[in-house]
């Protein structure tokens, strides 16, 4: 006789993992959230309310690091420069997987081989990278110095980490180094489901190249591209790697993230309550994206 419960004993190893990696993780920092918990002084860790408690109507002392939040430049400025980062991108990531896919997909022996080394980029880990490029724009021997000096000299002489615009146009590029040829992959699948009949049809009637992807292509890998798309903001919201190894934030605070200035005050000024606070900007951005990527994934299928 079938067990019906045979199922549910198979999903517990994965359900134990989400709880310890995820669910259990996301509860403490919430509980941490309402608490005045210093890392440093971590046995003195106690409620927000206990400090100024004179009954329920004062019971907006417990949300105090979610109040103070709101007034703290620094960390509008952080939520500004990932908000920019983001766009910057996730834009440029697609676009430019979407038109090395356009390339790459029909094949031949050299095609097949760029697209295994594609690979190669995102299988470096983030910090890898952040270390590399930041060897990289070194203004003395660095490699884009030896570049830029046959190429374009006039962008040889330039502090690109010292500057705070070029220090994110640094950022952005490293970001999207590694991250389009895994997109560009995800999209040359999708390219191979389109229909070949419509894209002759198309090409009988007299369209030309662009019509046949504006009209045949693009609609058949729109939710494709819309889960690359969401796919690449969840991962661009969330960046710290790259933030910490190439510019740490700097210069100034140009370039820090909110992930990086979430660490920021929770290991360097050791203020885990605040920390954990601010961690919730972006868990529920973080929670609506994936909940949009759940239904893209399931309206595929």
């Amino acid at each position: 006789m079938r067990d019906r419960h045979l199922k549910y004993l198979f999903v517990l190893p994965a359900l134990f993992v989400v709880t310890a990696t995820a669910i259990w993780p996301l509860s403490q920092s919430f509980y941490l959230s309402f608490r005045e918990w210093k890392l440093n002084r971590a046995r003195d860790s106690k409620p927000l309310w206990e400090y100024q408690y004179d009954g329920l109507e004062n019971i907006a002392y417990l949300f105090d690091n979610y109040l103070y939040a709101l007034e703290d430049d620094l960390l509008w400025n952080s939520i500004r420069v990932t908000s920019i980062f983001t766009v910057a991108s996730v834009l440029a990531s697609v676009g430019l997987a979407l038109g090395l896919a356009l390339l790459l997909a029909p094949g031949g022996k050299f095609r097949l081989t760029v697209r295994t080394l594609l690979i190669l980029p995102f299988a470096m880990s983030p910090a890898l990278i952040g270390v590399s490029w930041r060897f990289m724009f070194q203004p003395d021997f660095g490699l884009f110095k030896a570049f830029f000096d046959v190429l374009i000299p006039p962008l040889a002489d330039m502090d690109w980490l010292g500057d705070t615009t070029l220090a994110m146009v640094a950022l952005v590029g490293s970001d999207v180094w590694h991250w389009t040829p895994y997109l560009t992959l995800v999209l040359i699948g999708g390219l191979a489901t389109v229909p070949q009949d419509a894209r002759e049809a198309a090409m009988i009637d007299g369209a030309g190249s662009w019509r046949v992807f504006m009209d045949v292509t693009l609609p058949s890998i729109l939710p494709v591209l819309a889960v690359c798309l969401v796919l690449k903001t969840i991962f661009s919201l969330k960046m710290f790697d790259q933030v910490y190894m190439l510019t740490n934030g700097g210069p100034g605070n140009s370039t820090q993230t909110l992930a990086h200035y979430i660490y920021f005050n929770g290991f360097k000024y050791y203020n885990m309550g605040y920390a954990s606070a601010v961690s919730y900007l972006l868990v529920i951005p973080m929670f609506g994206l994936t909940w949009i990527y759940m239904k893209l994934v399931f309206l595929k299928k």
